[in-house]
């Protein structure tokens, strides 16, 4: 029993799991089953039209219907939905392995005293193979944390990053991420992810150089698939360094053409 000088130990800290999704009814089952151990669990779902509200729902989950804005709008939406301050943040296609779990369970049994906010590895699934070198892995995110202390901040609505005001901690384990169906959507997300980088670089006056279209592609494969070992991740390596090469390729030519006042879409046509 405690002196009467010794404080009480605090409550454990609640969590609520925050998701933000659009047409995963065939991915968004497996995440929400490792956000078990989560008191609650809410999905921001961008008016899908398969049964992504209704899976989420048959899991448990408190689904709000949102228009998309941004990838970071939208995630800050969501943990602004959350009803308690301890969050953490997925999508659809990730998941918390088991050894994660334990590590932000024991965080949480002792009241997150350690830090604001908590990081930890993200290990990509890349065509039958998890990815553990290169620039995929070890992708330290953080995604775990205070929202009283941080959140989804900035104007970047690609690439979107949390910050918090405080300590951050390195967690063990993996958020497991399944981030392509196919290679062809792989490379629509790539191209779409270029664009709206080019967009938004064109937009803070940043212009694009032979440098950047020459050499950033060539150094983005060698520090993939050499410095950082990505060979050793074989076939799916080599075609993750030859793919992220062509994303830094694709955002420098789009801006360009936004430098120069060019098309990046087919302009509306008159009807006949």
């Amino acid at each position: 029993m405690p002196s009467p000088t010794t404080p009480a130990p605090s409550a454990r800290p609640r969590l609520s799991a925050c998701i933000i999704a659009f047409n995963e009814a065939d991915r968004i089952g497996d995440c929400l089953a490792s956000l078990a151990f989560c008191d609650e669990i809410v999905v921001v779902d961008s008016f899908s039209s398969d049964a992504t509200v209704a899976v989420a729902e048959a899991a448990g989950a408190r689904v709000v219907q949102r228009a998309f804005t941004g990838f970071r709008s939208q995630k800050a939406f969501c943990v602004e939905q959350a009803s308690h301050d301890w969050v953490l943040c997925l999508d659809a296609d990730e998941r918390v392995d088991a050894h994660l779990r334990a590590a932000i369970e024991a965080e949480r049994d002792a009241g997150f005293v350690r830090a604001v906010g908590y990081r930890f590895a993200r290990c990509s699934e890349y065509f039958g193979r998890f990815l553990r070198h290169g620039t995929a892995y070890p992708d330290r995110v953080l995604r775990l944390f205070d929202r009283r202390q941080g959140g989804w901040r900035g104007d970047r609505e690609i690439h979107e990053a949390v910050a918090v005001d405080g300590p951050v901690a390195l967690l063990p384990g993996d958020l497991l991420h399944h981030p392509y169906r196919s290679f062809l959507q792989l490379l629509d997300k790539k191209q779409k992810y270029a664009r709206m980088m080019a967009e938004y670089e064109h937009a803070k006056g940043k212009r694009a150089t032979l440098g950047k279209l020459v050499l950033a592609p060539s150094w983005r494969f060698i520090r993939s698939y050499v410095i950082k070992r990505g060979f050793l991740d074989g076939w799916p390596g080599l075609i993750e360094a030859f793919v992220s090469a062509n994303y830094v390729r694709q955002k420098t030519i789009m801006l360009w053409l936004l430098n120069n006042q060019q098309p990046l879409v087919d302009p509306p046509r008159a009807q006949r």
